[in-house]
């Protein structure tokens, strides 16, 4: 599929340029994802020029980046739960607030509402 040789394929796995499944023999099993990313190994090396160290450089950074990303949001979201805790937060503040009344005397009076 992806019109390489199998030497070529051995190779690239074996530095870790791509990462393929096995069979329960050993065999490997290459995905789409995995023919995608060895089509980009193959433009990288032979239109671009770039040395096999070189392209197992830049996969180990954008695996990097994605992880970065994938991180950046997990914090997006926990920002934003605890964003929605606080205002919670804040309107029970602001409902116990106003159940309480300050007297000039600088007592403290609690309203308590009617039981049924």
């Amino acid at each position: 599929m992806a019109g390489m040789h199998p030497q070529t394929l051995r190779q690239y796995d074996r530095i870790g340029l791509v990462e393929p499944g096995r069979t329960p023999g050993g065999g490997r099993r290459y995905s789409a994802r995995d023919v995608s990313d060895l089509r980009e190994v193959q433009r990288l090396s032979q239109d671009e020029g770039i040395n096999l160290a070189g392209i197992k450089r830049i996969i180990d950074l954008q695996r990097e980046a994605d992880q970065a990303r994938a991180k950046a949001a997990a914090l997006a979201e926990e920002v934003a739960r605890m964003r929605a805790e606080m205002t919670e937060l804040h309107a029970v503040a602001e409902a116990f607030t106003k159940q309480v009344a300050v007297r000039q005397s600088g007592e403290i009076a609690v309203w308590r509402p009617r039981r049924r």
